[in-house]
């Protein structure tokens, strides 16, 4: 008897769960055993099935589809994730991915292509779409342009407070130097922690170093 993949459906949208839930019942060596329409709700689910792979949409209410496949990861690290979303832009790819995505496919597979897509993920091989697979490349080839690829998800804001973050200073000396107020300061700070997947001030200070946001003088 072949041994089933076990598949956990994360979207907000029922219509499209229900869709994809009625094609991958058709297939014999696949099983959804659950579905979840919100982030918070697929790490619980997770947690309690441990499925081996879990298609995840990006765009949810609350907890998105990024900070869900982090926290997927660290609770069931068994649990392929494939991001199944209608985004290619790299502002998306790339935050996916860092924050644990094996595979990452829009909307517009086909039947066959996202069923095939699942048995790989639950062998832990990885399938991009053609779109997806492009920017990585380029990426990975170094053709983003002159700023730091790692930083292009921060706004320039958000760049300009993660390098005062790396000169030591303060919400407080922060807010002072932009003329904001330290609730807008704190406000970016958690954005650059969300978006860069970081823990704290220092690590962010110490990730700004290494990839060369902030350079000694002289």
């Amino acid at each position: 008897m072949t041994r089933q993949i076990t598949v956990l459906l994360v979207d907000d949208h029922a219509l499209i769960r229900e869709g994809v839930r009625t094609f991958l019942e058709t297939q014999p060596d696949i099983n959804v055993v659950a579905e979840a329409e919100s982030g918070m709700e697929a790490v619980r689910l997770a947690d309690e099935h441990a499925p081996d792979v879990a298609l995840v949409d990006l765009m949810m209410p609350g907890m998105d589809g990024v900070e869900a496949t982090r926290r997927l990861a660290a609770k069931s690290p068994r649990t392929s994730v494939i991001v199944l979303t209608s985004y290619h832009d790299d502002e998306h790819i790339f935050p996916a991915i860092r924050a644990g995505a094996l595979s990452y496919l829009l909307k517009q597979v086909g039947r066959v292509e996202l069923a095939d897509a699942i048995r790989k993920a639950a062998a832990g091989e990885a399938v991009l779409h053609p779109r997806v697979a492009a920017r990585v490349m380029r990426e990975l080839r170094g053709a983003g342009g002159e700023a730091p690829n790692v930083f292009r998800e921060l706004s320039d804001r958000e760049l300009e407070v993660l390098r005062l973050i790396a000169d030591g200073l303060s919400n407080a000396e922060i807010a002072r130097d932009l003329f904001v107020s330290e609730q807008t300061v704190k406000s970016h700070v958690s954005n650059i922690l969300s978006k860069l997947h970081l823990a704290d001030r220092t690590q962010a200070a110490v990730y700004a170093w290494r990839q060369g946001a902030v350079r000694r003088d002289g």
